[in-house]
């Protein structure tokens, strides 16, 4: 009869975890810094989303929709993104919990190839639209990301200190298998226990050829490669019935704590609203009739975006071009005006101004950029915003000309 002692049950998981002999050479326990750091970084990026305010407030530059808006119009599959952009906030959801779901699997070592899965796809999702216009193309994060969880998509948790091999060693073991855990023995071993193999024969067994059949280290416990092959559903069965229990229990966790951190980060305001200190142009404009009698927002001086006196000394305030592109236009010194395309020249992103810092940033990967020029003054954006011509009209007007 088996022993149920938790005591045993709590030592064979102890085991289970102990660094092998030579462990540097199995994939589970060298890609094991890896999975780690893919799992605590999704974990954390599902947490922070969900913990922002910011990232479902449509008139956020930081939130979801803002990013969607700005991959519209770079994406190479803007067809799709766009519409997108009016279910947003249940997109934001989706990947926010998505993001701590993955982290979770990864972490745990649970599930590990369906985690990895999910960490492809969504990073793939990603790089062709928030990332798809890193220039180089290796300066975004998101294609890293993906070919990081491909690994664990072919070979799972490889056998390294996981959920997934605790559950896979007690399914086996349940069933009579034995411990399925690989492990790394020198083939000088094996020769030494077997006999030495020539020209495809075995010398310990009379010049029969090879097989595992005979051999000690290749059969274990006396079985042959054939017969423990006899019954593998048993152990597939109740390897997932195991495993899918332990799913539920780590999901039902990662809800509760994902509820509670969205529920403090609105308690508390989340982050603060990187737009706070920049106004929205208003799009009534004054009008004068043109030379066939109707009327025109258009000058030789350029488009008519707002009255001068919307954008605060010291402040900055956003308007839209007559081709639809984000512009920001600032007033450093007292009727003194600049004027910029918004979009960040990394990855498409919609740029704002920061007050407290007196610079123009990007919400999405943090480039930073100068207010008197544009210039780049931290990457990973590796040129400036592109500037418009900005002139103030007799009838109060600012005019850009892109």
């Amino acid at each position: 009869m088996a022993d149920s002692h938790p005591a045993h049950h709590h030592s064979g998981l102890k085991a289970q975890l102990h660094r092998p002999l030579r462990a540097h050479l199995l994939a589970g326990w060298a890609m094991l810094p890896l999975r780690l750091f893919l799992g605590a970084t999704f974990l954390f990026a599902g947490l922070q989303k969900l913990a922002n305010p910011n990232f479902f407030d449509a008139n956020s530059p930081s939130s979801i929709q803002a990013q969607l808006i700005a991959a519209n119009r770079t994406s190479p599959i803007s067809f799709l993104v766009g519409h997108l952009i009016e279910k947003a906030t249940f997109l934001g959801i989706v990947i926010a919990l998505g993001e701590v779901a993955i982290g979770i699997g990864m972490v745990l070592g649970l599930w590990t190839r369906i985690a990895a899965l999910g960490g492809v796809a969504l990073s793939f999702g990603l790089f062709l639209t928030v990332s798809w216009n890193a220039s180089p193309f290796y300066t975004g994060a998101d294609i890293v990301f993906l070919f990081a969880f491909i690994p664990f998509l072919i070979s799972g948790a490889g056998g390294g200190p996981s959920l997934d091999a605790h559950i896979a060693k007690k399914a086996s073991e349940s069933e009579g298998f034995g411990d399925p855990t690989p492990f790394v023995v020198p083939f000088s071993s094996v020769q030494d226990l077997c006999g030495h193999y020539d020209k495809g024969r075995c010398r310990a067994q009379n010049a029969a050829a090879c097989s595992s059949v005979g051999c000690p280290a290749l059969e274990g416990a006396g079985r042959t490669t054939i017969l423990e092959r006899k019954s593998p559903d048993a152990v597939d069965r109740r390897t997932v019935v195991i495993g899918a229990g332990a799913a539920a229990v780590a999901g039902i966790a990662g809800v509760a704590v994902a509820g509670a951190t969205a529920g403090i980060g609105r308690a508390i305001g989340g982050a603060p609203k990187a737009q706070s200190s920049t106004t929205n142009l208003s799009t009534t404009t004054t009008t004068k009739p043109a030379a066939n009698g109707t009327t025109s927002t258009t000058s030789p001086l350029g488009q008519a975006v707002g009255a001068a006196s919307q954008v605060p000394v010291g402040g900055a305030a956003t308007f839209t071009t007559s081709g639809g592109t984000p512009g920001i236009v600032l007033q450093p010194t007292k009727d003194s005006f600049v004027a910029y395309n918004a979009i960040c020249p990394h990855a498409g992103c919609t740029c704002s101004f920061s007050k407290a810092a007196d610079l123009i940033v990007c919400p999405c990967h943090g480039s930073e950029f100068k207010v008197s020029n544009g210039a780049v003054i931290v990457g990973p954006a590796r040129t400036g915003l592109a500037e418009y011509k900005v002139s103030v009209g007799t009838d109060g007007q600012l005019y850009v000309k892109v």
